[in-house]
């Protein structure tokens, strides 16, 4: 790749000066308040792609939020690789504890600061500049489709029929994404296997208004302490999860396999310092890794009701809520888990409460082999720029649309990840190492060259 080291660092203020116009724009998918945030995080991906060279570059309708489409066909012999990517973000909340505004990016201490930093903003666009500059150079050594959608962080409900309708549009041999992590810094990993996810939303509901806690206290159920009772339940002693079936379509991983899972770089302590906890936590018999890589799971993420803001008021509340998602390991299926559990969770509510289960989101797990010419030339290109070959590793985290990318379109996606676990997504304080975002910028036009190599053999 003639000068791609000079032409990143040429250019190296220009593009995170471009990267911080996106940070800007709050696009947060799952607020109705952002819609046209969305429209215009949307129209500057196109406008972008389009600044860069890519050709057909149009804004399509969903009916959700849009999707981005661009290509850019040097030869329709060669291979066609589909990059695919998010603009929207998850939202903000609670705005107290960010250490800078989460819509005003800042590079502190080396890292870019701001939601979507990371999750994908940053990531996405490394691709972007990684195609100016093969674009620019005339080094382009394949085809190259952009494809990038705005609800992936409320589980990309509107992109499976989007694919459906635009298959030829879509037709490629490899779909490349970057959305995921390394296992460590200066450790390249591919992401081999993603967890599925059911997310769904509870309300116990009890009396038919808010109750004075005194005069009805200790004689009628208090639905936030029947929600927390529940909810504990889900789990027993050895933090496996309760609902009856549940484990039924999990796959045991051979002992050959775990021990190689066991060989990936990873320190326990310094994990638990990151977090500032005294000890980890989850199913006995398995290890950290294992626990967020070949194992379930389910945590309640949030959960409220009654008297919240500032002050005491002694109500007895009518309702309590939660919203709680299930990790789930492939062959487990996403609709089958929510339906076990919203049958489960009904079943083990007292008859002095009502029960609603209401099913958010989800998708299926995905698992790719390490054996393909996509692994391969992902390894190669990350053993250009790193100096090792990247370490197959299976994530905890789940990006349903991949899996169903398969089944639409009947090809493989290659996960080449360069966050960081401690780049605080989904949280405040968001943010992304600039030696990644440039480090990512210099890797992925490897992977274009030595796929279109070794695809050609």
């Amino acid at each position: 790749m003639k000068d791609l080291k000079n032409y990143i660092e040429t250019n190296r203020e220009r593009f995170l000066n471009e990267l911080f116009e996106l940070l800007r724009i709050p696009s947060i998918s799952s607020k109705e308040a952002h819609k046209e945030d969305m429209i215009k995080a949307a129209e500057w991906v196109k406008d972008k792609l389009a600044a860069d060279g890519a050709e057909n570059a149009e804004v399509l309708s969903t009916n959700g939020h849009p999707v981005v489409y661009a290509d850019k066909m040097v030869d329709p012999s060669l291979p066609t690789v589909l990059v695919y990517g998010h603009y929207d973000v998850q939202p903000v909340e609670p705005l107290e504890l960010w250490k800078s505004k989460p819509f005003e990016p800042e590079i502190r201490d080396g890292k870019i600061w701001a939601r979507g930093a990371d999750d994908d903003k940053g990531q996405m666009y490394m691709h972007f500049k990684a195609f100016e500059y093969l674009n620019s150079t005339n080094q382009l050594p394949c085809n190259i489709k952009f494809m990038i959608e705005g609800e992936e962080e409320i589980g990309s409900p509107s992109l499976g029929a989007f694919c459906e309708a635009n298959k030829e549009k879509l037709k490629c041999d490899v779909i490349l994404v970057s959305d995921t992590a390394m296992i460590a810094k200066d450790f390249p990993s591919i992401t081999t296997g993603l967890r599925g996810l059911s997310y769904v939303e509870v309300k116990v509901k009890g009396p038919k208004r808010d109750l004075h806690s005194g005069l009805f206290g200790g004689a009628v159920a208090n639905p936030i302490n029947i929600l927390c009772d529940m909810i504990s339940s889900l789990t027993d002693e050895k933090n496996r999860i309760t609902v009856k079936g549940f484990y039924d379509d999990v796959l045991e991983i051979p002992e050959n396999e775990r021990k190689e899972m066991a060989k990936a770089p990873f320190n326990l302590e310094e994990y638990k310092k990151e977090l500032d906890i005294e000890e980890v936590y989850g199913e006995e018999g398995y290890t950290t890794l294992e626990r967020v890589g070949i194992r379930p799971s389910l945590d309640v993420n949030g959960i409220w009701g009654g008297h919240t803001e500032k002050g005491a008021k002694t109500v007895l509340p009518s309702e309590a809520h939660a919203k709680i998602s299930m990790r789930l390991v492939p062959n487990q299926d996403s609709k089958k888990i929510t339906e076990l559990f919203g049958k489960h969770f009904k079943a083990i509510a007292p008859k002095s409460v009502k029960v609603d289960v209401e099913f958010l989101h989800g998708g299926e797990g995905y698992v790719a082999p390490s054996d393909t010419v996509e692994f391969q030339a992902a390894s190669k290109a990350f053993e250009e720029t790193f100096g090792q070959k990247a370490i197959p590793v299976k994530s905890g985290g789940s990006i349903p649309i991949i899996a169903l990318f398969e089944k639409a379109l009947g090809v493989k996606s290659i996960l080449m990840g360069f966050g960081l676990e401690s780049d605080a997504i989904h949280s405040p304080n968001e943010n992304y190492p600039l030696d990644n975002f440039f480090k990512g910028i210099e890797t992925i036009p490897y992977f274009y060259k030595h796929y279109t190599e070794m695809k050609g053999k």
